[in-house]
Parts: structure tokens; sequence; C-alpha cells
């Protein structure tokens, strides 16, 4: 193993590259292990530019398992229907009106009532509907031996629900997703003290994936930032986004490198929830390596479960809620990471959901250490995690803030030149 990561250390491939050098690349981190992960390697090529495409390369023909690399050219909407056509909210639910759906709530939105008004259960159904038919529009499913990748430095998806479903050995390369708009986002009056939206969909969901390298990606909420949305209750704005990348339900060996994440809320999850220990126990090992967030709020990332190395990230920007969430049963391994909040401390960068232990070492905020395990005792956890990336697999980790701010800053994200770290 050490001697395969040290031939691709002395690699330097520059985007744009052809398909076959994109398959031959190899992940760092949990990726890496188990029985690795090539994607679609030696597989059909496809090259698709709609949403139509798109699925039909992931059906593959009939053997959607079978090995394949699907070029993505351009822009691929998930609102795009077969003729071309951009369908919204009114094609999916005639008559559905945020408004209206509000009002059934009450002015302070406290509680729903069907006969509050004449139109309050028609709008409940409206509501139900349309998000069911939205979601069976813009989701699409990343079957086993795939690797989707960007072709050139404008692929994007746009409003796409991307998931994986119990997939394995999959490759997502070179992609700018755009986390969908919840036309239909659902409120809920008990959800903390004051009520919470709660939209359906994410950029990316991995649900019992395995063998999961997510590469060189740009997420982000795009054209739809939350500041733009409709004013709902109490003021504040409607969250029609959930997370940009949430891991899920005993997911394992999964990398995400050299990728970015900017402007969202929640911006990923691992973990199915506090409860979900008989699914998730044991796995949801991922690795985050020279990753940029960007004005990120929280869940940079919230970990419940799992072994998560998060090494030579770059936190920055308006000061967050938190950085890392440490959730029940998770093992964080935080190393050499950069964190540049102005005018905040370094307890942003941790934050405790529950969790007993975690364990930085070498991180650095606003250009001198960081001293996060100082912070998390603060917060009563301890840093026995049990287990250290070094025996599990080889990397390297870059040694100097402006050495990892100056990679992450020119290489992470969609469209920019792969490098050696």
């Amino acid at each position: 193993m050490r001697r395969a990561a040290a031939l691709l250390l002395g690699v330097c491939l520059i985007w744009p590259a052809p398909a076959a050098s994109a398959a031959e690349r190899a992940p760092v981190g949990w990726a890496s292990t188990g029985s690795g992960t090539t994607g679609g390697a030696g597989g059909r090529v496809w090259t698709v530019h709609t949403r139509a495409e798109l699925k039909e390369a992931l059906a593959n023909d009939g053997d959607p398992t079978r090995p394949k690399v699907i070029r993505v050219v351009g822009a691929v909407n998930g609102h795009e229907a077969d003729d071309g056509t951009l369908l919204g909210e009114q094609d999916y639910a005639p008559g559905y009106d945020l408004g209206r759906y509000m009002s059934c709530f009450g002015e302070d939105g406290a509680d729903w009532s069907d006969t509050r008004f004449d139109h309050c259960k028609r709008q409940r159904q409206l509501r139900q509907t349309g998000s069911n038919k939205e979601k069976a529009q813009i989701q699409l499913t990343v079957p086993s031996n795939t690797t989707l990748v960007g072709a050139g430095r404008d692929a994007r998806l746009l409003g796409v629900f991307l998931t994986v479903n119990t997939g394995s050995n999959i490759i997502v390369r070179n992609l700018h997703l755009e986390a969908p708009v919840d036309h239909f986002t659902g409120w809920s009056p008990d959800d903390g003290t004051r009520g919470s939206w709660n939209a359906r969909f994410d950029a990316m969901t991995v649900i019992t994936g395995r063998n999961i390298w997510i590469d060189h990606c740009t997420f982000t909420d795009g054209r739809f930032p939350d500041r733009e949305a409709p004013l709902g209750f109490h003021g504040e704005r409607v969250q029609r986004h959930d997370g940009l990348l949430d891991i899920e339900d005993g997911s394992d060996f999964v990398t995400v490198s050299d990728s970015r994440f900017e402007n969202h809320d929640k911006a990923i999850l691992i973990g199915s929830g506090d409860g979900r220990g008989d699914r998730d126990r044991g796995h949801l090992k991922v690795t985050f390596a020279r990753n940029l967030f960007s004005d990120i709020v929280q869940r940079a990332p919230r970990v419940r479960f799992g072994q998560v190395h998060v090494v030579n990230n770059v936190h920055r920007g308006r000061a967050p809620l938190y950085a890392l969430g440490v959730g029940v049963e998770s093992a964080i391994f935080s190393e050499r990471n950069v964190f540049r909040y102005p005018g905040g401390g370094p307890s942003l960068a941790v934050a405790a959901y529950g969790g007993a232990e975690f364990l930085d070492t070498g991180s650095w905020f606003n250009g001198r250490p960081a001293r996060l395990n100082a912070v998390a005792s603060a917060l009563g956890l301890g840093s026995e995690v049990g287990w250290d990336p070094d025996d599990v697999y080889d990397h390297r980790a870059l040694t100097s803030p402006a050495a990892i701010e100056r990679y992450v800053l020119r290489h992470a994200g969609a469209g920019r030149p792969h490098g050696r770290p």
C-alpha cells in the first residue's frame, strides 16, 4: 500500500484530462481500503448533456451495475422533463401556495388545523403529493461500479437529488452540484423552541453505500441562496434546502477529497440518527481530505457513530455556529486543519452533540495553534477516540497552514487542477 501511495503522490494530473486518466487516479483515506474504489474503470463510456440522457446512462442498457464511465457535459437540470421543458412548483402541484399553507398554522406557526380555513386540507394534500412528484423527478440514483465525472470546467448538476442506495465502488468527480430547492418544504411547530422548516432533498445522499469516492466537486446553493427565500414565521426565511452531503445507514469506506462546500447552513451529516446505532455502529468510516468549507453555518461535518478522519481541510468565512459536530459514539480524528473566522475563537471549531471523544493534532485557528483538545475538554469530551488513521491507510498530511491553504484554495472544487499535496 505504501508503494502505491508513493507512486500516487508522484503524479500530477492537470485538468482537463481524458476520462481514462481520471479513472486511473486512486483515492486516499477510507475509500482506498477494503476492496478499493475504482468506479467504472474499463467499462462503457457514456457522454450526457440532459437529465434524460443521464438517466439512460445510469441504467446502462438494463445492466446498471456493470462498469461504466458517465461524462457530464454542461448543465444537467433535475427539473428538465423528457421534452426539454423545465418543471416548477405548479407542474408538481397545481394550486399549491406557500402563503396559504402557512396560514393554516396560525400567525405564530404554533399549530396546524385542517379547519382553520377552507383551503387548509387541500393545501396539506397538495404539499404532500407535490413533494412526492418533485422527488420522483429530481432523484437520480448512482448504481455500483460507476464513475460519474464532469467533462471540462463547467459540468453541473442543477437541482438534482443525487443518491447512492446500497451501491458500491462509485466515483463522483469534477461536478458542480447545486442543492435542490424543495418547493414543498414542511413546517414542524414542535421542532426546536419555535418550530423549524424541514426540507427533503440533499445535493447528494449516500445510503448504505460502500467504497465511495467524491473528488474535486463543488457543493453549493448556487442560484437560490437562503437569503433570497420567502419570509416564513417569526420574520425568518423559509428553509428550502436540506444538506449538501449526507452519509447514512451503515455506509462505509468513503473519501471526500479536494472539494468545496460553500454558502450553506447544514452542510454534511454523517449518521442516520442518535437512535440508529443498529444500522450505523461499526460503520461510517469516512475521510475528509483537503476540502474547503466556506461560509458554512454548521455540520462541516456533524458526525454520529463511525470513525471519521478530517485532515488538511480549510474552514473560513463568517463565524459559524460550529464546524465539527461531535455526535453520539463518534470517533473524530482531526489532523492539521485550518480555521479562519475573523473575530472568533477556537470554540467555533468544535461542538458537542452527545458525543464523548474527540482528538485533534496540529490544527490552527486564525494563524495560531488551535488547541482544540482543550476546547473539547471544556465541552466534557475526552480524547480516547480509539483509532489512528496511520494504522489503517497511508496518507501524507501537509504540515503548515500556509501550505494547506495554498493547496486547498488552488485545487479544491470542480473545474480546478488536480495537484500533488
